[in-house]
């Protein structure tokens, strides 16, 4: 679970978003959408947690895995400073992942994004193309310095960008966007800030997936800082039961 990677490729996408690119062992490990690596950011005392951070892309042939993130603490401004050629360690794979089983060949789905909860959703919706299904996405962002991987999703399916501020793509939000487009989908999965994911969970008329953003302490269940309340009265842990739920499952 422990493993070291090199850095092959740093890259800043958009305002403080950088995408990094990591050579490891990962024949060892059968990875799926949605799951994180826990980054050890420095190796001082000075940032003793590690980060969580969702993998955006898995290259199975290369042994190469995506990890995209903003750099706003410390400890992610830390991670951002890393060469091509510096080694870094985390523990991988981390938490329950996206279902795409779920999801029958020849289906319709809809993915949503928002901000830092859009880099997961890219592997997600590789696999499901994989799979024969289509894929539409929506994804948001404040600003349009913001906005990242949209030429990708556009090499997957139809891809509407909405904006904040309106500078960019459609003014307002994700649920702006689907509200034109309707909910003619036979299933949705997003990822973003909680309170996008809490208007999806309770509109949307269809099943769908929801994974949460959260900090973590440990990344493995031990610690208890990551616990979130079940709509059936009991508590899980984000870091080992998610971050993916089914909707309806968690309170938001």
């Amino acid at each position: 679970m422990l493993q070291l990677a090199t850095a092959i490729k740093k890259s800043e996408i958009a305002d403080n978003i950088f995408e990094l690119v990591l050579k490891t062992e990962l024949h060892k490990y059968t990875l799926r959408p949605g799951q994180f690596v826990h980054v050890r950011v420095s190796k001082s005392t000075e940032h003793v947690l590690r980060r969580p951070i969702s993998i955006s892309n898995i290259d199975y042939d290369n042994n190469e895995i995506t990890i995209v993130f903003r750099a706003e603490g410390a400890g992610t401004r830390k991670l951002a400073e890393i060469n091509e050629g510096e080694t870094l360690d985390f523990l991988m794979p981390l938490g329950n992942g996206y279902d795409i089983t779920a999801a029958a060949g020849g289906s319709h789905v809809l993915i949503v994004g928002g901000g830092i909860g859009v880099p997961p959703l890219y592997e997600l919706s590789k696999q499901l193309k994989e799979r024969g299904v289509k894929t539409t996405h929506v994804l948001g962002f404040n600003s349009k310095k913001d906005v990242f991987y949209e030429a990708e999703f556009k090499n997957l399916g139809e891809t509407y960008i909405a904006t904040a501020d309106g500078t960019y793509g459609s003014a307002g939000f994700v649920t702006d966007v689907i509200q034109k487009l309707g909910t003619d989908f036979n299933q949705f999965y997003a990822c973003g800030p909680k309170v996008m994911l809490k208007v999806l969970d309770e509109t949307m008329p269809m099943d769908g997936f929801i994974s949460l953003e959260e900090r973590m302490g440990c990344g493995f269940g031990v610690c208890y800082a990551c616990v979130c309340e079940t709509k059936a009265g009991g508590h899980l842990k984000i870091c080992t039961d998610g971050p993916v739920f089914e909707k309806g499952a968690v309170v938001l």
